[in-house]
């Protein structure tokens, strides 16, 4: 045996050496290994308790009226353009004093539109950037969505 294991006795005098001195260390600083897990373990509850809301819908007239409206102000802006290019070709003269009428719109409405269409655009961006299906590149394709041979052969060792 080493001079250590001299001076403190058996091995598993050692250990209970090193584990009271991690308990020690954590009191007056936190683990950041267990804060993430326990965040984690927090988020998996949360979205669980999301998922299971939302699992059977079950959506009245309204929730459908509602659900067809949000999917109006694309086209709206899409369509609208298009006929601006149109009004624009058969009135001119019109047209024109319109956009007159535009000029006079002060810059803090306009800064207040372009707010507003891009926290609703960014908003839907983001609502489908965080429901996409997430591919795992790294897996067999016979493999299924949550096994990995590497990490549990790891866990075997």
């Amino acid at each position: 045996m080493g001079v250590i294991g001299n001076l403190m006795g058996s091995p598993g005098a050692v250990t209970a050496l090193g584990e009271a001195a991690k308990g020690v260390a954590e009191v007056f600083v936190p683990s950041a290994t267990k804060r993430m897990e326990l965040s984690a373990e927090a988020q998996m509850a949360a979205l669980e308790q999301l998922g299971e809301e939302y699992q059977h819908p079950g959506l009245s007239w309204f929730d459908r009226l509602v659900n067809g409206l949000n999917r109006l102000p694309r086209p709206m802006l899409a369509f609208g353009t298009l006929g601006l290019f149109t009004y624009a070709m058969v009135d001119p003269v019109a047209f024109a004093q319109r956009m007159v009428g535009l000029n006079a719109v002060p810059e803090p409405l306009w800064w207040l539109l372009g707010a507003i269409v891009a926290f609703y655009f960014g908003a839907r961006e983001t609502h489908y950037f965080r429901n996409r299906a997430v591919a795992t590149p790294f897996a067999s394709p016979g493999a299924t969505a949550g096994e990995n041979a590497a990490l549990e052969e790891w866990r075997q060792s």
